[in-house]
């Protein structure tokens, strides 16, 4: 009863009609309506047959709205009527959404019942928490996978992005994230994403214990610009809505580079000027609103985000890719030339980071990770006249030792998708390798 009532309290008391003016590709140029329009604002575009469309405006030129739609333009010509619609979009969230799968307009598509909406309104874009009111970041968080646990080790509020070309097995690595990561809740955002691909998510990585502690925010890729860049925004939204009931949210969103491919066609829709492969000035401006929305809050509970990047030609330092590096509190490079000797999740703990390691870990933790990533090191940098057989054995201590640990790192690195791995269980058995024969050499 008390959603119903806020619902028709949100009841405007006027409303205000243009006429469109104009239709270029999914542009649509509306006038009428000066004085009442901002950036951002919203509007539902009336086709001479069939239901409203909603759109957004992007820009104004020549005294006219410039606006793009979140859905088909299909039955809209000149003059049609145009209502303006909230200019501050807003979503009502409640826990019963918990185990649901909704678009980027906060509306069910798995079939399920309508949601029911909360009490409090929260605004798809709102600003980060002051930086001097936020709590710090603290407390080790358990991802479930030995490879982040031991080398990149995650704090609860601590923001990771996760670096990956196409088919490294970045979807697998999020399934066992939201899978085994101890947090009160997940909000998964599908930014983009191949419309056959998101069953196989839920079904085969998420898993229904995944899906009952999880809401999923989805934009497939044939969708409009605003309605993937809409679902970023509301991934972020209900992330602050868990955080604020005082629960621990592990948020992942799938991936930051489409939310900026998306902000990109808008922008050059609006008239922005390219700079940076195509890539406008307000894409560059975007990212950080959007990722420092995660973090601990000012009061209680936390967002801890993992963001992935899809790195073009497996370009680690291609524009997005070093925009969301310098942002971020640490990230996680997944290898393809792991991935094709068959090691998964293939990650590259050499060139992965947390930037709040090694202060969360204990001397010994340090000590032992320290040990596992220098002989992880040491071989890579000898690899190649290891594998010629141009490396005489007894020529380098150090090369002996990591030549002798090589094979029993690789398989604790490796880990089943079904498998999960605990902290403590981690530095365990990394501890078990050099306990073992041989495992008292250059101990320190």
């Amino acid at each position: 009863m008390d959603g119903l009532v806020a619902a028709i309290q949100r009841f405007p008391e006027a409303q205000f009609f243009g006429r469109v003016t104009g239709v270029q590709g999914l542009l649509v140029e509306v006038g009428g309506l000066r004085g009442h329009l901002g950036i951002g604002s919203r509007m539902a575009l009336m086709p001479w047959e069939g239901e409203a469309i909603e759109a957004e405006v992007v820009g104004f030129r020549d005294g006219r709205a410039l606006t793009m739609p979140y859905g088909a333009l299909d039955g809209i010509g000149l003059g049609c009527r145009v209502l303006v619609a909230d200019p501050d979009p807003v979503i009502y969230p409640d826990r019963s959404w918990l185990g649901r799968v909704i678009n980027a307009r906060g509306q069910p598509i798995d079939g399920g019942p309508p949601l029911g909406l909360g009490t409090t309104p929260y605004p798809l874009r709102a600003s980060p928490p002051p930086a001097h009111a936020r709590r710090r970041v603290e407390g080790k968080i358990d991802l479930g996978i030995r490879a982040l646990n031991v080398f990149a080790t995650c704090c609860r509020g601590q923001r990771m992005g996760i670096f990956a070309g196409s088919g490294v097995g970045k979807s697998v690595l999020l399934g066992m994230l939201a899978r085994y990561t101890h947090s009160d809740v997940t909000v998964m955002g599908l930014i983009g994403e191949r419309g056959r691909e998101v069953q196989e998510f839920i079904a085969e990585d998420l898993g229904p214990e995944g899906l009952a502690r999880s809401v999923l925010v989805v934009a497939t890729s044939d969708e409009p610009a605003p309605m993937r860049r809409q679902a970023a925004y509301l991934t972020m939204a209900l992330s602050e809505y868990f955080r604020d009931q005082g629960g621990d949210v592990l948020c992942l969103m799938d991936s930051v580079t489409r939310f900026a491919m998306a902000q990109r066609e808008i922008g050059l829709s609006g008239g922005e000027p390219p700079t940076s492969k195509g890539y406008t000035p307000t894409v560059f401006s975007e990212l950080p609103k959007l990722l420092e929305r995660a973090g601990p809050g000012t009061e209680r509970g936390t967002i801890t985000g993992l963001f992935t990047v899809l790195v073009e030609g497996d370009d680690m330092n291609e524009p997005i890719a070093d925009a969301v590096r310098s942002i971020l509190d640490g990230h996680i490079v997944l290898d393809r030339g792991i991935a094709e000797r068959g090691r998964y999740p293939a990650i590259n703990v050499l060139r992965s980071i947390s930037r709040t390691m090694p202060g969360c870990n204990t001397a010994e933790e340090t000590a032992l990770s320290t040990r596992a990533k220098r002989l992880l090191a040491t071989y890579e940098n000898m690899a190649d006249l290891i594998r010629l057989g141009a490396y005489r054995k007894g020529s380098d201590a150090e090369t002996d030792e990591a030549i002798h640990y090589q094979p029993q790192l690789e398989r604790f690195l490796a880990q089943n998708k079904a498998e999960k791995s605990d902290i403590a269980q981690c530095y365990n058995d990394l501890a078990a390798i050099f306990a073992g024969p041989s495992g008292g050499r250059s101990a320190s």
